[in-house]
C-alpha cells in the first residue's frame, strides 16, 4: 500500500502521473531521473489555458517531494516555446470577470513562478521560436535557458493594455539583464532577439534547432549526476539572498555550507579525490 506521506513517496508520487494539458515524461536511472514537460498545442504556438496554468503549478509543487527527480526540462512542440495565455480561452474571459476573480487568476499565475523557483530541482527551459507573455515568464523563472537563433522572447503585457509587472517580471528580469534593458523590454513589449538574450545573460547558449533538445537534456543529465542535495541548497540560497544584506548572506551561506559538509556526497568527493577518480554523487 502506498504511503500517504508525500515525503516518503519520492518519485513514486509521479511514477503514475499522467498530464492532461501537456506531455510529461521521465527518463534516466532510477535515482537520477530527468523529467521533461512539453507544451504541446503547436498549432497555436503552445498557449496556456486556465487549466494548464493550474496543472503546471501543481506539478511543480509536487516536484518538491519527487526526490528521485534531479532535473527538469521544459520545452514546446512545433518550433515554438509558448505564446503566453490563450487569447480566446484566457484573455477574452478575463475581460468579463469581476475583481475577485481577476485577482484569483493573477495570483495563480504568480504561484506558477513561485512553484518553479521553489522546487529543488534545476529547471532548464529549451526555447525555440515564440516565447511570449507567460511563456517568457516560465523561461525567466527557470534556472537555465538554452535557445535557438530563432527564439523571440517578449514580455508583451503592455501590448494588451496591461502593466509590464506580471508574474514577478519587475523583480526577476532586472536581476537577469539589468534595470535599463528590463525597463525597455517591459515598457515596449518588443521581442528580445536570441542574440540579445545571449549577450545580455538571459540565455546561457544558442543551439541549432535540431540540437536544442539534446543540449537541454545533456545539461539536465550533467546536473542530475552532480551533488543534487547541494544543488537544491544552491537554488534556495539564490532565491533567499535577494532580500539579505551582505552580512546576512555570508552567515546564511556559512550555515548552508556546514549542512552540505554533513552529506555523504561531500565525503564521496574527498575519497574520489584521494583515489584520483571521478566521484559518483548520490544526492545525500
Amino acid at each position: 500500500m502506498q504511503s500517504d506521506n508525500p515525503m516518503a513517496a519520492g518519485y513514486a508520487a509521479l511514477a503514475s502521473y499522467r498530464a492532461r494539458h501537456f506531455r510529461f515524461t521521465a527518463t534516466g536511472e532510477a535515482d537520477r531521473v530527468v523529467a521533461e514537460i512539453a507544451l504541446d498545442r503547436p498549432d497555436r504556438k503552445n498557449p496556456l489555458t486556465f487549466d494548464s496554468y493550474a496543472e503546471l503549478r501543481d506539478l511543480f509543487r509536487r516536484l518538491v517531494y519527487a526526490t528521485d527527480v534531479k532535473a527538469v526540462v521544459i520545452r514546446g512542440e512545433g518550433g515554438n516555446f509558448c505564446s503566453g495565455g490563450d487569447v480566446h480561452e484566457i484573455i477574452a474571459p478575463l475581460t468579463t470577470m469581476a475583481m475577485p476573480e481577476l485577482l484569483a487568476f493573477t495570483r495563480m499565475t504568480g504561484d506558477l513562478v513561485r512553484a518553479i523557483r521553489n522546487c529543488p530541482q534545476p529547471v532548464i527551459a529549451a526555447v525555440d521560436g515564440i516565447c511570449a507573455g507567460a511563456g517568457a515568464m516560465i523561461a525567466l523563472a527557470s534556472d537555465f535557458r538554452l535557445a535557438t537563433p530563432a527564439a523571440k522572447t517578449a514580455f508583451l503585457f503592455t501590448r494588451v493594455g496591461l502593466a509590464g509587472a506580471d508574474m514577478g517580471a519587475c523583480a526577476l528580469l532586472p536581476r537577469m539583464i539589468g534595470q535599463g534593458r528590463a525597463s525597455e523590454l517591459l515598457f515596449s513589449g518588443r521581442a528580445m532577439t536570441a542574440e540579445e538574450g545571449r549577450d545580455w545573460g538571459f540565455f546561457s547558449a544558442l543551439h541549432a534547432a535540431t540540437e536544442l533538445d539534446a543540449a537541454a537534456h545533456a545539461l539536465a543529465a550533467s546536473l542530475a549526476a552532480g551533488p543534487t542535495f547541494a544543488h537544491g541548497i544552491t537554488k534556495t540560497m539564490l532565491n533567499q539572498e535577494w532580500a539579505m544584506t551582505i552580512e546576512q548572506a555570508i552567515e546564511a551561506e556559512a550555515q548552508a555550507q556546514a549542512i552540505c559538509m554533513q552529506t555523504q556526497d561531500f565525503r564521496r568527493a574527498y575519497r574520489a579525490f584521494a583515489d584520483k577518480r571521478k566521484p559518483r554523487f548520490e544526492g545525500n
